[in-house]
């Protein structure tokens, strides 16, 4: 590429380039073709997706297990409107993407010209930020823009859209400009030290306190001084689905996650405490249940770096913004041990009482298949989940003691999120096993990027959940709606072993007996020459437990399968 002679594409892919952007997700088409055509000189590698939403979620799992920003580069139009699942997942989830999309001629633009989307407007609520590009001299300020809000503060998903007469036309422009973002400095935030000091000092006064790990304590790599505070306070820690990996759950300390289908000890913790503090967790409706009577007698703290999130779903009494990692430094400080000997007594009865569990009599349950697998790896591997009741079970049974190693949809909740998360995952951790656990459902609307992964050779590990339902949902019309079944059977799914193996590279096993489970996983997780799946037949009509109903409050969970004669309310909220 002559500097002499670049094109718009050329330039904005050597930002790409400056910036250290590896791979670049992507499937090409007419309005993006001057940039897919300055790839083939550049040093990034392109990996070519089936479906653009496979590449948003694989640029998103390259994200979440590196920190560093996933790429998508898509076409116009229907290329583009493709990708709005991917980026809302991101934007739920605060994961940095950066999203390129091909746009029609600026002169054409608005006149409905052929594959022509307002992706600008379309995306607007599920990014963080958005760019439409109106000059070719404009691209390496607004790429450099884009990286620094992108992962800056709270991170998000960025887009970037690209009107191919900007990319094809010739650039004199400077590549290394200086940015223009008036007012935007998140990293500046520190946190107020006379907030540091009396939520220390609330914290002095507890005798039963939680500490609750969200997301953005991974976010900012607070897990070691996480670690140090718990431990020099004596406080018991719980996480939310995406704060898994904060705190090692295998740590005596640990609750593990909470919530809905979280562990009946954590739930109990939180009902009992009376201080409770939030680390990077967003109060999501998950975890509290009925709001109002979330934590209603305790002292509840929230710390998070983005302040539109303080009092959004439950007011507190402290509220302090500021990067974790440097709150809980700050924090480090000003503690020492507490009186928490009675309370944790009282939490490890609960846990000897109420124990993660399962019934092996029956068919072949998916608990025990991933009770199986946290024994086989030992929490050392990058766990990818999909959607449903797998992903619950997973969360469950598959313990995650290593920062960045689980890897779901929480926020959107997103089915075929897992298989192509997984190999982009696997892009970034290449020397990481990395295991998917996915329902039939949701393996369906995405199982195209197996071709991905074969071409690739990735050696990517799925389990296919294979119940024949839309497993989460059906739970929820047999306990809440009658039985009544209705747009859940899956009856009629493919063999997805044989399917597998279609693609070149691929390997397929079919998991039936519980006897079979050790040695089933023992040959996928020797076959490394492309993705493997295990078609899992498993039991049909399985609930997870425990599950505190929707908008029901933390006191109404349900440990077990209720009684035939128990009413049930429907839920406020949704599956």
């Amino acid at each position: 590429m002559s500097e002499k002679t670049m094109t718009g594409a050329e330039a904005l892919v050597r930002c790409l380039e400056n910036e250290g952007v590896e791979y670049i997700f992507g499937l090409s088409g007419g309005a993006a073709l001057p940039i897919f055509d300055a790839i083939v000189e550049s040093k990034i590698k392109l990996i070519l997706v089936r479906h653009e939403q496979g590449a948003t979620h694989m640029a998103d799992g390259y994200a979440r297990a590196t920190g560093k920003p996933g790429v998508v580069l898509v076409t116009s139009g229907p290329g583009a409107t493709n990708t709005i699942t991917g980026i809302l997942t991101a934007h739920m989830d605060s994961v940095p993407m950066i999203v390129l999309t091909g746009q029609t001629i600026s002169p054409m633009l608005g006149k409905d010209a052929f594959q022509e989307a307002d992706v600008f407007g379309l995306t607007m609520p599920v990014v963080k930020h958005s760019y439409l590009i109106k000059s070719t001299e404009s691209i390496p300020r607004v790429l450099r823009e884009a990286m620094h809000i992108t992962s800056s503060g709270r991170p998000g998903p960025v887009l970037i859209d690209v009107p191919k007469d900007f990319s094809a036309g010739e650039f004199a422009g400077d590549l290394y400009p200086e940015m223009d973002l008036p007012g935007f400095s998140p990293d500046s935030v520190e946190p107020d030290q006379t907030i540091v000091r009396q939520i220390a000092e609330a914290l002095s006064k507890s005798r039963k306190p939680v500490i609750l790990a969200g997301h953005g304590a991974l976010i900012s790599g607070a897990e070691d001084v996480l670690r140090q505070l718990a431990e020099k306070m004596q406080a018991p820690v719980t996480n939310t689905l995406l704060g898994k990996g904060a705190f090692p759950e295998s740590h005596p300390l640990s609750l593990g996650m909470l919530g809905m289908h979280g562990t009946a000890y954590a739930n109990k913790a939180l009902v009992d405490c009376d201080l409770v503090m939030s680390v990077g967790s967003r109060f999501d409706d998950r975890i509290i249940g009925k709001a109002p009577l979330f934590c209603r007698d305790a002292v509840r703290i929230h710390i998070d770096i983005d302040p539109s999130e303080f009092g959004r779903m439950i007011q507190c009494d402290h509220y302090c913004q500021g990067d974790a990692k440097i709150v809980l430094e700050r924090l480090l400080e000003h503690v020492g041990e507490l009186n928490t000997k009675k309370w944790l007594t009282t939490l490890d009865g609960y846990k000897r009482r109420y124990p993660l569990t399962y019934k092996k009599r029956g068919g072949l349950k998916m608990q025990q298949i991933l009770d199986t697998l946290n024994t086989m790896t030992g929490g050392d591997a990058i766990m990818v989940t999909d959607v449903g009741q797998h992903q619950m079970w997973a969360a469950q049974f598959c313990r995650t003691e290593k920062p960045n190693t689980w890897l779901s949809s929480g926020g959107a909740g997103t089915m075929g999120y897992g298989l192509p998360a997984g190999i982009g995952a696997a892009f970034g951790k290449p020397k990481s096993p990395v295991w998917v656990i996915a329902g039939d459902g949701g393996f369906q609307m995405t199982m195209c990027e197996l071709a991905t992964a074969a071409i690739n050779k990735i050696p990517v590990k799925v389990i296919v959940m294979n119940n024949r339902y839309l497993g989460m949902v059906r739970q929820w019309q047999t306990m809440f709606y009658d039985d009544r079944k209705s747009g859940v059977d899956l009856e009629g799914n493919p063999d997805f072993a044989k399917l597998t193996e279609a693609f070149p590279g691929g390997k397929g096993f079919t998991l039936k007996r519980a006897g079979d489970i050790r040695k089933v996983l023992e040959k996928a997780m020797a076959y490394n020459d492309g993705p493997c799946v295990i078609n899992a037949i498993v039991e049909k009509t399985d609930n997870v437990f425990p599950m505190i109903p929707a908008g029901a409050p933390l006191e109404e969970m349900l440990i077990s399968e209720p009684k035939s004669n128990q009413k049930l309310e429907k839920p406020t909220g949704s599956t």
